[in-house]
């Protein structure tokens, strides 16, 4: 059985680089990759603990909730960022400086 330990050093290296991603780059598409790096790291976690003690699943269930939340999110953000493509021609996140014309 793999150690407890490993799960969580997998979890905080996937958030480092999520948050780095999001802090670093300008791209939107690039900075929503860092999100769901950041929420994928929170599902290792979740479900890591949920196998530490195998009589409860509420960590698994949890889980699945926040990758339906991700999903939801991906595909919001995605359709704002084509929008705003459209309109100021660039997926530059410092380029779109105000929202009205």
């Amino acid at each position: 059985m793999i150690p407890i330990e490993h799960y969580l050093i997998v979890s905080a290296l996937l958030f480092c680089i999520g948050l780095v991603t999001v802090i670093i780059k300008k791209n939107a598409i690039v900075v929503l990759m860092g999100i769901e790096l950041i929420l994928n790291a929170a599902n290792i976690n979740l479900v890591a603990f949920s196998q530490f003690d195998a009589s409860r699943i509420q960590g698994q269930v949890f889980s699945l909730f926040v990758i339906v939340i991700a999903a939801a999110e991906a595909a919001v953000a995605m359709a704002i960022v084509l929008k705003v493509y459209h309109f100021f021609k660039t997926a530059d996140v410092s380029e779109v400086s105000d929202l009205r014309k």
